[in-house]
């Protein structure tokens, strides 16, 4: 099995030319944030996630997690591990500096998750909700609550879940039963099942703060009943010391296709007398404010699709350029790596340049939510967060959906060694598989592009998108340079494509809405593909400058033109099918019921 290397250079290009990272040690709080630093930390984070998390990645697989009567136990070397994530500081990378964390743009912390993702995502998912955890915390919890919690998750001392599923409910949080009543002392005691909890039990830290919905005696039906508590396993006593094992167990761990070494929990809340917890903001808010976690995670699970995708690219060029089978068609020379095959080489230029693509969305991503902090101008403060939650949809769907492609790619290069478990390729596809399905499906996020996103403001952050990417392809059909303006083309046709069908949407949205919510995830994959080919333009342009004044690695620019010109062959025509199924809706079994499906 390969080792990971981390694509720093990739990484750097990205955040530089992207994402904008290099402007943002200007901006009040991010001053830190420079060149030289940045270089520092990924060098590190490199070192750290190749060295440390990616030779756990195959054996956590293989051991899994256990529940005993004193717990549940993680593979051997993680608590080891996570020792040493904890007292380096990554936790808190991007968290407020007033709670102990460092401060940083997400611009950076987000190449940081991606070598922590691609090295060992079982191990990832454990930081990832505390992140999310925070968040929550951040925005609505009392100050006491945070003066409690806060340090201690951001440092990593402890960490912090997330639970919304029931067995009943599964993704309709309005069918959420568990419920709170309050007690006298200003608590309350919290009763329920939750399913699929991510590390809702380990032993890496000493204490858990888990984030939990349900439902006030007095609350009105549906998911406006909804209010988040906080519900720490150890209570915590007034000098900060930990106090009473709190009612608040793992009852069972499921048994998965992948991610083996991240406990997924049933957890079960008030079985003995009822959990102890807090109310966080106001009563019947905590769907609203569980979002404020389920962004941050569906950025950082789009990620996850990003990094295993960049895993699985490593392990079959690696294995690719090994391994010696038939003959080169071109030279005819017997027994030849396979990389020298052509359908090999367009596998591999497949998931190289999708990988590259996604990455490029996520970063930019990050980018726009660190502006909508930080630009003076509240303005400008909308627009940036407007479009960022614009793309996180785009983002999560489309770097899932593509992790999932991409790492059986990487199964299909090894042939029928990819199916064997020994060479640990087929890891990396079981592990994806999981990713378009939690933190809400691809069907979740193409809804939640179409009617929370596209038509909130009639279309009017589409339309800026859709600007930016005509004047990429513009910029690159000016270019004078045959390989950009072929990209230019296929990129303007593409639009075209994706804004018909967006037309197409909004005309029948009020009276065809059978037809769009059948349309809306070919629309997601329609926007992924075309906001793909954007960032690749746009790298192909830059990347283009670098080389007209021969400055860097003049055979690293020249790659990034190559690739994005694959990506604009390869992917782009893929727009005008995609719109073709939106615009089809859903005529041909409109107004069929159940029978359609009846033998």
């Amino acid at each position: 099995m390969s080792e990971y290397r981390a694509p720093v250079k990739d990484m750097r290009f990205v955040m530089d030319e992207l994402a904008g990272f290099k402007e943002l040690s200007s901006f009040p709080g991010f001053e830190e944030a420079t060149v030289d630093m940045a270089d520092a930390i990924l060098e590190e984070s490199a070192r750290f996630s190749g060295e440390v998390l990616a030779p756990l990645n195959r054996t956590g697989d293989k051991e899994g997690c256990k529940l005993t009567a004193s717990g549940v136990t993680t593979p051997n070397g993680w608590k080891e591990a996570y020792a040493q994530y904890r007292d380096a500081g990554w936790n808190g990378m991007t968290s407020p500096a007033e709670f102990g964390g460092q401060g940083l743009p997400d611009t950076l912390g987000i190449a940081v998750k991606e070598m922590l993702c691609s090295a060992n995502m079982a191990f990832s998912l454990g930081p990832l909700l505390t992140t999310g955890a925070v968040e929550a915390l951040l925005t609505c919890a009392s100050d006491e609550l945070k003066a409690i919690y806060l340090e201690k998750m951001i440092s990593g001392e402890w960490t912090g879940t997330m639970n919304l599923t029931e067995p009943h409910a599964g993704s309709d949080l309005a069918l959420i039963r568990s419920r709170a009543e309050p007690q006298a002392d200003g608590s309350y005691k919290v009763f329920g099942q939750k399913i699929f909890i991510t590390y809702g039990d380990h032993d890496m830290t000493e204490n858990i703060v888990h984030l939990v919905l349900a439902r006030l005696p007095d609350a009105p039906a549906g998911v406006k009943g909804i209010s988040m508590f906080l519900v720490p396993k150890f209570m915590v006593n007034g000098d900060g010391s930990l106090g009473a094992r709190n009612d608040a167990y793992c009852v069972s761990i499921e048994h998965k296709l992948g991610i083996h070494a991240s406990p997924t929990c049933v957890m079960a809340y008030g079985d003995n007398g009822g959990a102890i917890g807090y109310l966080l903001g106001e009563p019947n808010r905590g769907l609203e404010y569980m979002f404020i976690m389920m962004n941050e995670a569906r950025l950082g699970v789009g990620l996850q699709g990003i990094a295993l995708g960049e895993r699985a690219y490593q392990q079959a060029l690696g294995y690719a350029r090994d391994r010696k089978q038939g003959r080169d068609a071109v030279t005819g020379e017997a027994l030849v790596t396979i990389d020298k095959h052509p359908d090999i080489r367009r596998m591999l230029m497949l998931m190289k340049s999708r990988v590259e693509a996604c990455r490029a969305m996520a970063y930019y991503t990050s980018g726009l939510l660190d502006r909508a902090h930080v630009l003076a101008d509240a303005e400008e403060r909308k627009k940036a967060l407007y479009l960022a939650e614009f793309m996180i949809p785009i983002v999560k769907g489309g770097g899932t959906e593509m992790g999932i492609e991409v790492t059986s790619l990487g199964v299909q290069i090894y042939g029928g060694m990819g199916f064997i478990e020994e060479t640990g390729a087929a890891q990396h596809w079981r592990d994806s598989r999981i990713t378009t399905i939690y933190e809400g499906t691809t069907g979740i996020q193409a809804n939640d592009l179409l009617f929370r996103k596209l038509m909130r403001d009639q279309g009017a952050t589409a339309k800026i998108v859709f600007g930016e990417v005509y004047a990429t392809a513009k910029a690159l059909g000016a270019s004078g340079k045959p390989e950009l303006q072929a990209i230019g083309q296929r990129l303007g046709v593409a639009l075209k494509a994706w804004t018909e069908a967006t037309e197409w949407l909004a005309a029948n949205a009020k009276t065809g809405l059978g037809g769009v919510l059948t349309a809306a995830v070919p629309y997601l994959h329609l926007a992924v593909t075309v906001c793909g080919g954007w960032f690749m333009g746009k790298a192909a342009l830059a990347a283009a400058g670098y080389l007209d004044k021969e400055e860097g690695d003049q055979a690293f620019y020249r790659n990034k033109i190559a690739t994005a010109r694959f990506y604009a062959d390869q992917m782009l025509p893929q727009a005008n099918a995609y719109a073709a199924t939106v615009m089809a809706g859903d005529a041909a079994i409109a107004g069929l019921g159940s029978e359609l499906f009846d033998a």
